[in-house]
């Protein structure tokens, strides 16, 4: 059974966080790792983000908005250039320890961004929200334009700060455009073989 919306807020707020309700599994996840002999002898030329148009976007005030994109940390105008930074910045920090002969551009393209809005950061309720993020990435050597790697399912989802926890989390300077810059950039630097590989899962009420 799925709660959403305010209904989910309260009842939330009103159960265990140990009940079902509402909970579901989200993963980071990536097939396999790019094996640490090959993407050493690469060095990133160019990250090219693709957010496309049909993508939809929801400005509404709620808890759980139905869109692919949901940002509120940016100055409201069009999303999709918005997010399509954030993700070049967090993959260009990700794929910043490659230091090989052969220069390399990694084309992304978004399918999913779908941040907490404001109201559903404001609940202090633990275990609960999730920052979505899913994309496909592949590798092109940036002189021939062969494929090194080819589209690459990316599902960066991460855990959400709420309530008091966030707002600690702002006082020390960090922000929801952090915490997913530094997310996703660690998701990047372990499929390249640069870190830890940061595939994992985890249980939260969130869409």
């Amino acid at each position: 059974m799925r709660v959403t919306g305010l209904g989910l807020a309260l009842a939330l707020a009103t159960l265990p966080l140990a009940g079902c309700i509402g909970f579901s599994t989200f993963q980071t996840y990536y097939e396999k790792p790019v094996p640490a002999a090959q993407s050493r002898g690469w060095h990133v030329v160019a990250v090219n983000v693709d957010v496309p148009a049909k993508l939809t976007v929801s400005e509404d005030h709620s808890y759980e908005p139905k869109a692919d994109i949901v940002w509120r940390e940016d100055p409201i105008g069009d999303r999709h250039p918005q997010v399509a930074k954030i993700l070049k910045d967090a993959i260009t920090r990700g794929a910043a320890g490659l230091h090989g002969p052969r220069p390399v551009r990694l084309d992304v393209v978004v399918s999913r961004f779908h941040a907490l809005t404001y109201e559903a950061e404001t609940l202090n309720v633990g275990g609960i929200g999730v920052h979505n993020v899913n994309f496909t990435i592949s590798v092109v050597d940036a002189r021939s334009g062969a494929v090194l790697v080819p589209p690459e399912d990316i599902d960066a989802a991460m855990p959400a700060l709420t309530g008091v926890e966030m707002i600690k989390a702002r006082e020390r300077g960090e922000s929801q455009k952090s915490q997913i810059e530094a997310h996703v950039a660690a998701t990047i630097a372990g499929w390249l073989g640069l870190g830890p590989d940061q595939r994992d899962s985890f249980v939260r009420a969130g869409m």
